[in-house]
């Protein structure tokens, strides 16, 4: 549950038990799409024109929906992606941003559970990754002035979306050329001929109302005169001169989706986002088997692709999760959705006015999709320096935004949010103020819902012997034991790495 999905209830647990991992996944993949984020940013009013020039509201929607979508496997994945395909709130500097941005998250749920070759079409003519990457607008050459095609988004979503910087074998590892050197995937005369393609998209106007909300919601729409016409020739492929720009698009996509980088290059981030952050490479290359083909002919298909990731061996086996190398930090946005959802948290008007969470000394940290840069909070193959992790080449991805500050900041964050709540989402603790005046239940509790049971003795003696000193004589004493039971449980190391 804690790999799928942000947390794990009584209910939750017993289902899996009674069913089995595969029928409780293939259940959690057959549900609907949750409510958009689209719709309920227009439910609240947000886009009347005092709205437009804020981002607030996106933050709202999105931990609105990190904290109460039903269909939470969903959001998990489609928050991953959203660190693989990134668009960040920092820099959407247009009006109707935070619409612009429900519209990029709402792009990723509805396409995470489909195929990768539609998400990544999806995402191209998205309007906020169009702004983000400085492809709305981009403009074919023109001699007479000397502009040229922006490159940004061609580069990036070869080396961050689809086939990364070296080619890869089925299993993540770098192919070597013959003096034992990976082997580049592109070069610049690639980015420059694949740019040719990207030119001409711009905002859709069409239906679009008085403050133009609707062309942030629609795909990109050519217009035809400021297209390339010029050939374009790339990864093997050769688009003619003057090939219609839409026709160029679905061949340039054509050809990156079918390379052979795109099903380890993807599925190393999906596993390291919710399984492990140094996969072996057999788990790997199953993972990368599935991206290939899901057993029917058909490749890219996500099903396919998460329940090779969620149900493999590595990710189900004790054995695994015994290994010292085995596990991943847990993000401090996936620490806060959990306590959150965890303990039932709702917002008393409704409006969930959760602000941006990426203060590093007195919040979290991080905050979903606020990203400092395109290649995200962290990077993939992020190992810290002089560690014990580095003196065995292992990766630690969230490490890189892990450090004194960040470490002391997310706990004083932590006791105030436990305690008070935050803004007026507040928790409800009434099932482990039931079991206040027995430290072992409560504790017990505490490490199966929030920790899967991975708390070792030494550290449930350390938290009962803290909050047994916590006299329950009054209510107000009652209710400081079960707060300093639940930070001290989200401030150990047992529960930030996730196992």
């Amino acid at each position: 549950l804690h790999q799928a999905q942000f947390s794990a209830s009584d209910a939750e647990i017993a289902s899996v038990q009674s069913q089995g991992h595969a029928v409780w996944l293939e259940q959690q993949l057959s549900l609907p799409p949750g409510p958009s984020a689209w719709d309920w940013l227009m439910a609240k009013g947000y886009n009347a024109t005092n709205f437009l020039n804020s981002v607030a509201p996106a933050d709202f929607v999105i931990w609105n929906q990190l904290i109460t979508s039903p269909d939470a496997v969903r959001r998990r994945v489609a928050l991953a992606l959203s660190e693989i395909m990134v668009v960040s709130s920092n820099s959407m500097a247009i009006a109707g941003r935070s619409h612009a941005m429900a519209a990029y998250w709402d792009t990723l749920c509805a396409h995470a559970f489909g195929n990768y070759r539609q998400l990544l079409e999806a995402i191209t003519l998205n309007p906020a990754m169009g702004v983000y990457l400085n492809n709305k607008g981009n403009q074919k050459e023109d001699a007479a002035t000397g502009r040229q095609p922006d490159e940004n988004y061609a580069r990036e979503v070869m080396q961050l979306f689809t086939i990364g910087l070296y080619e890869l074998n089925a299993d993540g590892s770098n192919r070597l050329d013959a003096k034992g050197q990976p082997i580049d995937t592109y070069d610049l005369a690639t980015i420059t001929n694949l740019a040719r393609v990207f030119t001409g998209w711009d905002f859709d106007p069409t239906g679009a109302n008085a403050t133009n909300l609707l062309q942030l919601q629609q795909p990109m729409r050519l217009t035809a005169s400021r297209h390339s016409s010029l050939a374009a020739s790339f990864l093997g492929t050769t688009i003619p001169a003057n090939t219609d720009g839409n026709t160029a698009l679905k061949l340039a996509l054509d050809t990156l989706f079918n390379h052979a980088n795109v099903g380890p290059f993807v599925g190393r981030q999906l596993i390291q986002r919710l399984v492990t952050s140094n996969p072996s490479p057999a788990y790997i290359a199953r993972v990368t088997a599935a991206f290939n083909n899901n057993g029917n002919g058909v490749r890219g298909d996500m099903k396919a692709v998460i329940r090779a990731v969620l149900l493999d061996a590595e990710a189900r086996s004790a054995s695994y999760m015994a290994q010292p190398t085995w596990g991943k930090l847990r993000e401090p946005m996936l620490r806060f959705v959990q306590w959150a959802r965890t303990f039932k948290a709702t917002s008393a008007s409704g409006d969930w006015k959760i602000p941006d969470l990426s203060d590093s000394a007195t919040r979290l940290g991080q905050s979903p999709l606020r990203s400092g840069s395109v290649f995200n909070f962290f990077r993939p193959g992020y190992v810290p320096p002089n560690t014990a992790l580095a003196s065995t080449a292992l990766v630690a991805p969230e490490l890189q935004i892990t450090n004194e500050s960040t470490v002391a900041g997310y706990i004083n964050f932590m006791q105030t949010v436990i305690r008070a709540g935050l803004v007026d989402v507040t928790p409800d603790y009434s099932a482990e103020l039931a079991l206040v005046n027995n430290t072992a239940a409560l504790t017990d509790r505490l490490n199966l819902l929030l920790c899967a049971g991975q708390l070792s003795a030494a550290t449930l003696a350390s938290i009962r012997s803290a909050i047994g000193s916590i006299s329950t004589a009054t209510a107000t004493g009652q209710q400081n034991r079960v707060y300093a039971a639940i930070l001290l449980t989200l401030a150990c190391p047992q529960y930030i790495v996730q196992k």
